[in-house]
């Protein structure tokens, strides 16, 4: 039994399922395209079946509703953040890691524009190609802390801090989703947006009445929320963004002095490590229980939304390709390193231990778009022509982990010693 823990915490830690449905969905893709998008477009229902004007395919069950409960779980992670004694809780404490964060959304953002306009200013190409600004915006946190860990060591914090710039980046990307990249085949109606706040009401109630089953309120709140999304003609997979939030959460004073744990020598359900200090914090809140059911099913489930997405021939890659892995490298990099870099100079300083040379790296590290990168592709375009190319260069984004490995080591960076 614990060898089997330490398995699949190994695969999970190591994002190992994401990364082998990469690899499963590009092989898939250049050995047979056409069954390959069989397999993706397959409807499990036949083709008459539909929930709310959309087809049942095997995408759509990946993309908008799987993707619900990943979305739910990156929302848990930014919740935690603000709460007393997280990461963005006071403010100040924040400010540098933030605004690196603001320079990571406009720093590719703004290079992506340049690009779209040298490669294809003038054309009649160019507005749609330049709707894919969001693309490069993106963090994968789960990779981006991997290779944080991997270069840094555990105890360095500029771990901590590119993965407090990955969950705000991931919470400012959610809003660019849900604003700049509605469903192209159904027109926005605002009026059933009204249905997800209709959702977030019911969440609010259900927590003041003290309602303690977190699947409740995924169920009802969270149920709202989906089918407002839909008819709205707002990307549904952010159902859960609004509802988990109003999930009760565990007062930070509820410390004891450590986890129990399973003959194993497992920790039990509940209990974890708070992230500041190293104090104990009791996790049998709904908010807490939700990830802890759903977080081993999710990064699983990974392999199947990379299947499905990352499938894409060789032979698409263009100049939109490089436009989103430049966007991504370079436009990250620099973005993250000079508003950061700015903050420190006007008296918002980075962590202790943490230079110069480290922010770089960091900045390159945040660099890695791959899941969400490859989520927006397919709401910034619609066609082919554009939309393959674009998932080529967030997929190709995965690399960005290696060439941050070869610089820190050029540039005199060591993994630190375990603390």
């Amino acid at each position: 039994m614990a060898r089997a823990r330490q398995i699949i915490t190994l695969l999970q830690d190591y994002s190992i399922p994401l990364v082998v449905g990469v690899i499963a969905g590009l092989v898939m893709a250049n050995v047979d395209l056409h069954q390959y998008e069989v397999v993706v477009d397959y409807h499990l229902f036949g083709s008459d079946v539909a929930v709310f004007g959309k087809a049942v395919t095997v995408h759509f069950l990946i993309n908008e509703v799987f993707m619900v409960f990943f979305f739910g779980i990156a929302a848990k992670a930014i919740t935690d953040s603000v709460l007393p004694g997280g990461a963005l809780n006071p403010i100040p404490k924040a400010v540098n890691p933030l605004m690196g964060t603001l320079g990571g959304i406009l720093g590719p953002a703004g290079l992506f524009f340049l690009l779209a306009f040298v490669f294809y200013g003038g054309t009649d190409d160019f507005v749609t190609v330049a709707n894919g600004w969001g693309i490069p915006t993106a963090t994968d946190i789960a990779l981006a802390w991997l290779v944080a860990r991997i270069i840094f060591g555990n105890g360095h914090p500029a771990v901590n801090f590119l993965l407090l710039l990955a969950v705000a980046d991931d919470a400012i990307g959610l809003g660019i989703i849900a604003v700049f990249y509605p469903d192209p085949l159904h027109p926005v109606e605002p009026v059933w947006v009204l249905l997800t706040v209709g959702g977030m009401a019911v969440a609010y109630l259900m927590r003041r009445i003290g309602i303690r089953s977190w699947p409740v309120y995924i169920l009802i709140a969270g149920g709202l929320s989906w089918v407002g999304l839909v008819k709205s003609g707002v990307e549904p997979a952010l159902a859960l963004v609004v509802i988990v939030p109003f999930l009760p959460a565990a007062a930070r004073n509820e410390q004891h002095a450590g986890p129990e744990t399973d003959p194993d020598g497992q920790a039990v359900a509940g209990e974890s490590d708070d992230a500041e200090g190293g104090v104990h914090v009791r996790n049998d809140s709904p908010l807490e229980m939700f990830e802890h059911h759903l977080k081993l099913p999710v990064d699983f489930g990974l392999f199947f939304f990379a299947f499905a997405n990352a499938g894409v021939a060789f032979g698409s890659i263009n100049s939109v390709t490089f436009v989103v892995l430049l966007s991504l490298i370079v436009g990250k990099t620099a973005g993250v390193t000079l508003f950061s870099g700015a903050a420190s100079l006007v008296g918002f300083p980075l962590p202790d231990r943490m230079g110069i040379k480290h922010l770089v790296i960091a900045g390159l590290i945040a660099g890695l778009g791959l899941t969400v990168a490859l989520f927006v592709a397919n709401k910034a375009y619609v066609a082919p022509t554009f939309q393959d190319p674009a998932k080529m260069g967030a997929v190709l984004s995965a690399l960005v982990g290696v060439l941050a490995f070869v610089v820190a080591r050029a540039i005199g960076i060591r993994r630190a010693p375990e603390q």
